[in-house]
């Protein structure tokens, strides 16, 4: 194991993890100020599908078939080269992807009817629900443009070993859509348009914040068109076939919408939050890990180092598997009381923290997978092959239609979940097992390994967690007291599983306590030589 690049993914990841966290605290705020001025329902399914669809083409060509196929070229291009290339390259690709963006989003303001159709089929049958989900997608289709130059700034950032700004700047989107929500609903006849507003503002805020560091590494753009370069070509090839693994992807998520769009109002909401609780552990780690492992694994196949190339990929497995089985475990076990404290007032009543919860069961099921699979798909992304994440991709979106169709009746919108998650973890199973064909040894019994002792651990934290919230809970009530028995059920479990992963003699556990004394040790070497 190389324990030279296991630091620098481990201190890459957690600056991602720990910006992630900070927006996804923001996150959170942002979608308790929605349901409690909105609630679970009429207006907050016509916001959340309307804002799905630019958000669609910002995942198709923007933040993540972009970013994929950006940093693994560019990477080898200034690794190789020299660093006017690369400021260079830079200028041609965000001149190239201002003009795809530009398209995009004129289209898909002129084309957003025909869209709203086809995606949510089942809002045609509510009088009105059609037409002012029309009528938000195009307000929010310019959110495309600005995000889409955010998320080449973002390649460029990531591929010099920044990761800071572009973690961070969701916030910035986040902060926008809360103070638009507050501030501005009063001036709208249909106040969810403020929503809108705040999406566009947010868009645009998240790319200025790239600018400033473009410019200290040297990479601020110029106007610049080049179609004949190599590395622009190779771009291009890349973003193909990865954006179309992104768009079967996404039409996962629009497969489950169009089955949500015929049940009752609210059902495509309760989804919404329940998907939001399981980004919060798949976005602070499983994408935190992902963003950093996937410079290092280019670096390593553009050098053929190929051990280093393996022990990155297990170490990231590895690492992810660490939090994401405990998480997994903690919202089957406290889910209900979760969304309760984090969401039920205002419009947000307890029929909804329910049907909330029960879609966060199944969500719940396919944290493991739904990381699994994104580490494993950046290990092909850094080897230039696109073309099987997207095959594994399509043996999914088959398969989650036919359980999406066999689910929905006998268990409606938690159907629904359980169909994503059960796709989620084919999709995994065919990528780990590709990456296995092709590269031999990936340290798939580490793996295990380190995943048999971490769900142990997390199985005697689970029965802790359920025992000292029933405890606890029958000494009190109202919610503040619901407060004071989450936050002790959590500790307790955190401390729970600690202990069991040490007793367990988990070494993911070891490597992360190292680092953290060694980054302690030298905060305090700083802090003695500024006394």
């Amino acid at each position: 194991m190389n324990t030279s690049t296991n630091r620098h993914i481990t201190g890459a990841a957690s600056i991602v993890g720990s910006a992630t966290l900070l927006s996804r605290v923001f996150g959170y705020i942002r979608d308790a100020v929605i349901a409690a001025m909105f609630g679970a329902g009429f207006h907050t399914d016509i916001f959340f599908v309307a804002f799905r669809i630019p958000n669609f083409f910002r995942r198709l060509v923007g933040e993540g078939a972009l970013a994929a196929s950006l940093v693994p070229v560019f990477t080898e291009e200034i690794t190789t080269g020299t660093e006017e290339r690369g400021k260079e390259l830079a200028s041609k690709i965000f001149t190239i992807f201002s003009i795809i963006f530009l398209i995009l989003t004129v289209l898909g303001i002129v084309f957003s009817g025909h869209l709203v159709r086809i995606l949510a089929p089942g809002f045609a049958t509510t009088e009105n629900k059609l037409i002012l989900t029309i009528s938000m997608t195009r307000w929010m289709f310019p959110f495309l443009f600005f995000i889409g130059l955010m998320a080449v700034a973002m390649g460029i950032l990531n591929s010099m070993r920044h990761f800071m700004a572009p973690a961070l700047s969701p916030v910035l989107f986040n902060i926008a859509i809360i103070v638009s929500a507050i501030y501005l609903s009063a001036y709208f006849v249909d106040p969810i348009y403020a929503l809108a507003v705040g999406v566009v503002l947010g868009g645009l805020l998240q790319f200025l914040l790239q600018l400033p560091y473009l410019k200290k590494f040297g990479f601020l753009p110029r106007p610049c068109i080049d179609l004949n370069d190599p590395a622009v070509r190779r771009v291009l090839y890349l973003m193909g076939p990865y954006a179309l693994g992104v768009a079967v992807y996404q039409i996962n998520i629009f497969v489950t919408q169009g089955f949500a769009s015929s049940l009752v109002d609210g059902s495509i909401s309760y989804l919404y939050y329940a998907n939001r609780l399981v980004e919060l552990p798949l976005g602070v780690f499983g994408m935190a890990v992902a963003t950093a492992v996937l410079p290092s694994m280019s670096e390593h196949a553009a050098k053929g180092e190929w051990n280093l190339f393996r022990d990155s990929f297990s170490f990231a497995i590895r690492i992810v598997n660490f939090i994401t089985i405990p998480s997994m475990v903690g919202l089957l076990v406290l889910g209900l009381p979760i969304i309760s404290v984090l969401f039920q007032r205002g419009e947000f009543d307890q029929e909804a923290t329910k049907s909330t919860a029960y879609a966060l069961y199944f969500y719940s099921l396919g944290l493991v997978a739904f990381t699994g699979t994104r580490i494993t798909a950046s290990a092909f992304y850094s080897l230039k092959d696109t073309v099987t994440p997207v095959l594994a991709a399509i043996s999914s979106v088959v398969a989650n239609l036919v359980l999406c169709f066999l689910l929905i009746e006998p268990l409606k919108h938690g159907g629904l979940a359980l169909a994503t998650s059960m796709a989620a973890f084919l999709n995994f199973i065919i990528l780990f097992a590709a990456l296995r064909m092709r590269m031999g040894r990936i340290g798939g019994m580490e793996i295990v390994r380190s995943a048999v002792k971490v769900s142990i651990a997390s199985i005697i934290m689970g029965i802790g967690v359920y025992c000292v919230n029933i405890f606890v809970s029958r000494y009190g009530g109202g919610v503040l007291w619901n407060i004071v028995t989450l936050v002790t059920s959590l500790c307790v479990g955190v401390g729970i599983f600690l202990l069991s992963a040490h007793l367990l003699r988990v070494c993911e556990l070891n490597f992360i306590v190292k680092i953290l004394a060694e980054r302690f040790q030298r905060s305090s070497r700083n802090n003695d030589v500024n006394e």
